[in-house]
Formats: C-alpha cells, sequence, structure tokens
C-alpha cells in the first residue's frame, strides 16, 4: 500500500505538527529526513501582514495531496513523504503548511520534500487571504471582469486559482 494511501492527505483547520509529520515519514530505511514548514510572516510584496485566512476546497485539496504524494513516491522509490496545510485564520508565526519526506540518503530527501511543496504550492485548490493596514485581499486573485488588456498592463501574466 503506498503511504499516500496509508496516511491521509491533510488539509486541517487545527495548528499543525511537525512531529507527526516526521513520524510519518519515518522507517528502518530511512537514512535522512528533511522538513519544510512554511510560516505566516507579517510582510508580503512591500505591504504588512497581520493575519493570513486560508480556504480550501476541501475534498478536492486532499484527493490531490494524495496523488502528488502518490506521484513523488512512485518516481523515487524508498522515498515516503507527507504534508498537511492548515486552513482557516492563521497568525504571524503559525505554520500554515508542514512537508516531510525520508529516504535513503539526504539528498534523495531534500529532492523529494522540495519537490512535495513546490506541487502543493502549484496544484492545491487553497487560498489565501491577507489582512494589513489596507484592509483584506485575496493573494494572486484576478477578478474575472478584468479583461486580457487590463492583465498586460498590470503584469498579470500567470495562471491563478479564483477563490471560492
Amino acid at each position: 500500500m503506498c503511504a499516500a494511501t496509508a496516511r491521509p492527505a491533510r488539509v486541517v483547520s487545527e495548528p499543525l505538527s511537525l512531529e507527526a509529520a516526521v513520524s510519518a515519514v519515518t522507517h528502518g530505511g530511512a537514512g535522512a529526513v528533511s522538513t519544510f514548514v512554511g510560516l505566516v510572516r507579517d510582510h508580503n510584496e512591500g505591504r504588512a501582514v497581520t493575519l493570513l485566512e486560508y480556504e480550501a476546497y476541501g475534498s478536492m485539496a486532499e484527493a490531490e495531496l494524495a496523488r502528488i504524494e502518490a506521484e513523488i513516491e512512485a518516481a523515487e522509490p524508498g522515498v515516503r513523504v507527507y504534508a498537511a496545510h492548515r486552513i482557516g485564520a492563521l497568525s504571524v508565526g503559525d505554520a500554515a503548511v508542514i512537508c516531510a519526506a525520508s529516504a535513503a540518503h539526504r539528498g534523495e530527501a531534500f529532492r523529494a520534500c522540495r519537490r512535495l511543496i513546490d506541487e502543493i504550492k502549484a496544484r492545491l485548490p487553497i487560498w489565501k487571504r491577507e489582512h494589513g493596514a489596507d484592509g483584506p485581499y485575496w493573494v494572486g486573485w484576478r477578478d474575472a471582469r478584468c479583461s486580457a488588456d487590463d492583465d498586460h498592463e498590470h503584469g498579470a501574466h500567470e495562471h491563478r486559482h479564483d477563490p471560492p
């Protein structure tokens, strides 16, 4: 049974546990465990941040996270990965995402952990709303009413998920 099936993907509203993530990937053949903890910081793109809110399409996010984990484990024999992402209101310093990867050697563990967070950022239907002095705003959201010309003028060029 692959690890993604044995350890369900986690998109949760309660605080995340680094210990649980490390425990989920540790096994007798692992000589290395690499972790990544994404924290809420007090600024983004020159603006002060006082609070973050994450919203997700829960069942889709969990299914996609399980797929990501399974893909990484299938591509790297002996590697185990696990991730959890928090949703809801988070304060500065709170953990928003935790990733762990184990492997026989550190290089494979580092690569798997990096791939895990990169795939999460690219593929999970999770939206971030920042709060600061200017009020709340969705990060990476482009108003669907804007035209392609408006996008070009304002430098928008990436595909972005629309918030719920």
